[in-house]
Order: structure tokens, then C-alpha cells, then sequence
């Protein structure tokens, strides 16, 4: 597989192709401001007291631990119940988590990106992930827990994050999707990426990708029922800046390929 070494010459940089691609992008809100959120999560919690205008403290126990007051956050609600946070922290600059939370059903899932070096990348993309399904603590949880998914397989999509920027997705197997730009700066680019494939309630599901020849990887919440996506980038500019961008889409269904029994991807 290609490293970012080998990119073509031509190979836009991730501040190139990501200006302009949250003119899509539902709004944010308020609406959990003043709220003091604990997520139970694997190994550890995390408490998010978040603010108003983009503000928020936050305290975690478990192995790694660390607290910080005033970091920035971003909420959207994407579907009724259900929020969109992504979180930088100040301590911690080569991440960013993004929490996809419904405080009715009280389940959750948390993904972390996080920018490593080359060396330690050896060939895999350098912004890793990290998934933890959780709940809010609280109350009950209802519904199934957030998990792994194969639904998306053979499935592939329009989005259009602007009127400068339209792809294709095609949703290849449990590993890997494949990219083409139909209109923007990397039109006639493509790439395959790893991916993951998360479902979090009835026509809902998380989308993230690591990129092979760039830094960069996404988090994406698709909303299936209102045509919907919405997500953000972390990943490293053409100057080697750590850059931390919204993006969103309106997302259409554009055909589906169904696998017979006998063979089917990974």
C-alpha cells in the first residue's frame, strides 16, 4: 500500500480539499449546555460538562486519566435525542474525540483520532482510531448497544458537502471503502482507505475512515432517514499544522450490490 511519500505529485493536501466542506453541515447548538454528562465507556469514564459558545470541562478516570477546563467542543443534533460532540483538548493536541451520544436511549459510542508519527504509523495510516461503546450514566439504557456492522457493505453513496465538493463512497467490505471526487479540487482523484462501520440505531449508523496517502482520518454520522451526514477530519496540513475541521453532507443512496452466500467480502 501506498505511504504518504509516494502520493502523486498532483495529491491535494488536506487543507486543499477540506475548505468549504461544512457548508452542509446541520448547525450547531447549545442545547447541552449546563449539563453534566457521564459516560460510562470501556475501561474508564468520562465526564463532559459542556458550555455555551464552544466551551466545555471535562474530567476522566481510568488508566490514562486528565481533567481540563474551557476546551473547545462542537455539538449538533443529528437525529431527535442524539448529539454530534466533537471535542479538542488542550492537553492532548495530537487528538480529538468525537462522542455520539442519545439522551433518551442513553447509549453512546466515543471515537478517538489520534496523529502518530511515521515511524510508529510503519506503513498504516498515521491517524489511528479508537472505539468505545458506552452509556449515559443516569438512567437505563434502552435499545441495542452500539456495534460493529456489516450493513453498509455493498452500498454506495452521493455526498455533497458543498456545491464545490461532491464524492463518491463505496462501501467495500468490513475493512476498506473506496473514494472518488466527482466535483472539487480532487476531482478525478480516488483512493481505497481502511474503514469502520458502526451502527448506532435504525437508519443510523457512524462512518470512519483512515487515509493511506495523506494524514487525515474522519468520523461521520449518517443519518439514513433524513439523507444526512455529519462529521469532522483531524489530520495534518500541507504545512504540518494539526488541523481539527467540520465537515457535512447531504447524502444520497445511489445503488447497492447484494453478495451470494457462497462468497462476499471480509
Amino acid at each position: 500500500m501506498s505511504t504518504d511519500t509516494t502520493k502523486p505529485a498532483d495529491w491535494k493536501t488536506y487543507d486543499q480539499f477540506a475548505l468549504g466542506i461544512a457548508t452542509n453541515r446541520l448547525p450547531a447548538t447549545d442545547a447541552l449546555a449546563g449539563q453534566t454528562l457521564r459516560l460510562a465507556l470501556p475501561g474508564f469514564q468520562l465526564t463532559l460538562q459542556p458550555r455555551a459558545q464552544h466551551t466545555l470541562d471535562w474530567h476522566e478516570d481510568g488508566a490514562r486519566g486528565g481533567q481540563g477546563q474551557g476546551d473547545w467542543y462542537e455539538a449538533i443534533e443529528v437525529a431527535p435525542d442524539t448529539f454530534f460532540l466533537d471535542i479538542t483538548q488542550a492537553s492532548r493536541p495530537s487528538e480529538a474525540l468525537t462522542v455520539v451520544l442519545n439522551t433518551r436511549t442513553r447509549r453512546v459510542l466515543a471515537i478517538r483520532c489520534r496523529i502518530i508519527d511515521a515511524d510508529e504509523a510503519a506503513g498504516q495510516p498515521r491517524v489511528p482510531q479508537d472505539f468505545w461503546p458506552g452509556t449515559l450514566e443516569g438512567g437505563t439504557a434502552t435499545g441495542s448497544a452500539p456495534h460493529a456492522t456489516r450493513d453498509l457493505i455493498g452500498l454506495r453513496t452521493w455526498q455533497t458537502y458543498s456545491p464545490n465538493h461532491t464524492y463518491e463512497h463505496t462501501y467495500l467490505s468490513a475493512e476498506r471503502y473506496a473514494w472518488q471526487c466527482l466535483v472539487g479540487v480532487q476531482r478525478g482523484h480516488g483512493d481505497v482507505d481502511l474503514a469502520s462501520y458502526w451502527k448506532f440505531d435504525d437508519d443510523q449508523y457512524v462512518f470512519t475512515f483512515r487515509e493511506f496517502l495523506i494524514p487525515v482520518a474522519s468520523v461521520f454520522f449518517f443519518d439514513f432517514a433524513n439523507g444526512r451526514s455529519t462529521g469532522k477530519f483531524l489530520g495534518l496540513t500541507g504545512t504540518g499544522a494539526i488541523a481539527n475541521n467540520p465537515a457535512g453532507a447531504f447524502m444520497r443512496k445511489a445503488s447497492q450490490t447484494f453478495y451470494p452466500p457462497e462468497f462476499g467480502p471480509v
